[in-house]
């Protein structure tokens, strides 16, 4: 199978996708493919390469914690299925890929599925944790595997279950999936353990669970849970530890967040007092239905976070890899200048030396040979300075192209090949602008011209038109529905 047919192959299955569970978002493949155009010009993207395959189109949930916090109590609850295997200490060392399939699989499929499959949101994930942990990348299936579930609260999203996350156990691999997932999901549901009331206990894990996410833009996607709440009914304290977490959260950086109260009624200990009963169950029940509520919503939160993924790429097209792109280039071009400055006097002095050593009267004498032979069919030029002026030339353009190449290949080293959340190349955009045939006075990179940002422009503009329909699919401002319905 070529590139293309690849290409193809994936596009054909994400339309088929979408038809299935998601056509709202449909028409905002056309507007990728034509992103795509603008990013291959530029050398961003290769020729069949797409953005359409590098983004996740699923809703995701992730749900993230300590080690013992019940997440996958949690999760089995939710689903509605024995999936993840439960327990006070820690029983899975991976990151569990939840989604739906033809039937439930407890047995789960090896890290491989989800590193291969441009489908789900670790595509080739394996590469980054190579360069955060050299080996590693091979052991990918240590670090994920897959379970399939035939329930509809499956349908439509992907839930991502983690291990325990115990700062004493920390591997930097695990914290890169960690920061990976954080940055793609729709909805991050952090739990905390609320049997072991002592947060300063475990300021590294806060550090990195909470402190990371105070300066996102979507920061109101990560919720706060305190589990197995219950254990505090014997003595009625659960303000106390929620006063415990929130200054510990507090410290981490965070100064407003949703903190939720849960616990499973199954295993729960037995709170002899009605009125604490009462009390607790209701403040359960009721946080529970919120987080259900807010696990219903993903799938339009997914339909803007795409739609604006290309607002976000043309922002930082425009302002930051344009910019990288263009600042490299001219530090190549002084680069090459320089070089080329040196090689001349390298030249001359190569030259001068030949002629002291060849001494006066030699010297003279090749001189007048240069100029002696002055046909008239090359217009009465001397013949021997026009051979001596293109040896001078190719020996010139010879360490000129070389100097260019070198100097190319050592400043593209200082650029990212991925760079940004959909891993665009700016090496292989930066090489495109130093090939041979290139000026190095080139002022814009190759691709970025007027039909480019008259593009973008476009692409833009239907950005808009994009978030007006969704808009309208959830909104009735001027109240023609109820109308329509009225009549």
């Amino acid at each position: 199978m070529t590139p293309r047919q690849a290409l193809q192959q994936r596009l054909a299955a994400l339309d088929a996708h979408l038809r299935a569970e998601n056509p709202n978002l449909l028409p905002v493949i056309p507007t990728f493919r034509n992103f795509d155009r603008v990013l291959v010009r530029l050398g961003l993207l290769g020729p069949h390469e797409s953005l359409t395959t590098r983004i996740p189109w699923w809703p995701m949930i992730a749900v993230l914690g300590t080690f013992s916090a019940g997440k996958s109590t949690f999760l089995n609850g939710y689903l509605g299925a024995p999936l993840q295997n439960t327990g006070n200490q820690a029983v899975d060392d991976k990151f569990t890929v939840i989604c739906h399939g033809p039937e439930t699989r407890r047995e789960a499929l090896p890290g491989t599925a989800l590193n291969a499959d441009p489908r789900f949101p670790f595509y080739r994930i394996a590469d980054e944790i190579e360069k955060v942990a050299a080996g590693e990348g091979k052991r990918i299936d240590n670090y994920l595997q897959l379970k399939t579930l035939s329930g509809d609260r499956a349908r439509g999203k992907i839930f991502i279950d983690s291990p325990g996350f115990d700062a004493d156990d920390q591997r930097r691999s695990v914290l890169r999936l960690v920061d990976h997932i954080v940055e793609l999901s729709d909805l991050v549901l952090v739990f905390f353990d609320g049997r072991h009331p002592e947060p300063g206990a475990m300021q590294d894990t806060l550090k990195h669970l909470v402190a990371k996410t105070v300066d996102r833009a979507d920061a109101r996607k990560v919720c706060y849970i305190l589990n197995q709440i219950d254990t505090t009914a014997k003595e009625d304290n659960l303000e106390a530890v929620f006063g415990a977490w929130q200054r510990a959260i507090a410290q981490a950086g965070l100064v407003s967040g949703r903190f939720y109260a849960l616990y499973d009624s199954k295993s729960a200990v037995a709170i002899a007092d009605d009125a604490v009963r009462a009390r607790y169950e209701a403040r359960r029940d009721s946080d529970l239905a919120e987080l259900q509520v807010r696990i219903n919503e993903v799938e339009v939160a997914r339909a803007y976070r795409i739609v604006g993924m290309i607002d976000s790429l043309v922002k930082e097209l425009k302002g930051e890899i344009v910019p990288q792109l263009a600042a490299a280039m001219k530090r190549w071009r002084k680069l090459v200048l320089i070089g080329d400055a040196v090689w001349l006097a390298l030249l001359a002095l190569l030259f001068g030396g030949i002629a002291s050593l060849a001494g006066g009267d030699t010297v003279s004498a090749f001189l007048t040979w240069l100029t002696q032979s002055q046909p008239v069919w090359a217009g009465g030029l001397p013949i021997g300075v026009l051979v001596a002026l293109v040896v001078l030339a190719g020996l010139f353009g010879a360490g000129h192209f070389w100097l260019r190449s070198f100097l190319a290949r050592r400043v593209a080293r200082s650029l990212p090949e991925r760079y940004g959340d959909v891993d665009l190349n700016l090496q292989q955009g930066f090489l495109r602008n130093t090939r041979f045939f290139r000026s190095i006075f080139r002022r814009k990179p190759v691709g970025w011209s007027g039909g480019a940002e008259k593009r973008i422009f476009s692409i833009r503009e239907a950005v808009a038109e994009h978030v007006q329909r969704i808009n309208d699919l959830f909104t009735d401002p001027a109240g023609r529905r109820n109308r329509a319905a009225a009549e």
